[in-house]
């Protein structure tokens, strides 16, 4: 089962997801959301549409637009919608 970790917590976790682009798309359900504060970023993917971004929040330490996720998906990504991917240090392991 997929789970994220940061500075040694679990941030997120699920038997369910998506893989894009190599990858995993949490569902909105498995982060753990008091890990997670909204972000002013936005990023633009030319097929997915705009990104928005989370800090992720561990132990009052700050990991800056760690998580990422479409909360208006393009149609070929449609299957993403919501769903919540990581980078920066956050590590993912099936």
């Amino acid at each position: 089962m997929p789970k994220a970790t940061w500075n040694k917590a679990v941030i997120a976790e699920s038997a369910v997801f998506e893989t894009v682009e190599n990858n995993i798309y949490f569902p909105p359900g498995a982060i753990r959301r008091e890990n997670f504060r909204p972000s002013d970023t936005h990023t633009v993917c030319p097929w997915k549409g705009t990104a928005s971004y989370y800090d992720v929040v561990v132990d009052g330490q700050v990991n800056k637009d760690a998580a990422w996720y479409y909360p208006d998906p393009k149609p070929a990504a449609k299957n993403i919608k919501d769903h919540i991917a990581f980078w920066k240090g956050v590590k993912v392991k099936k």
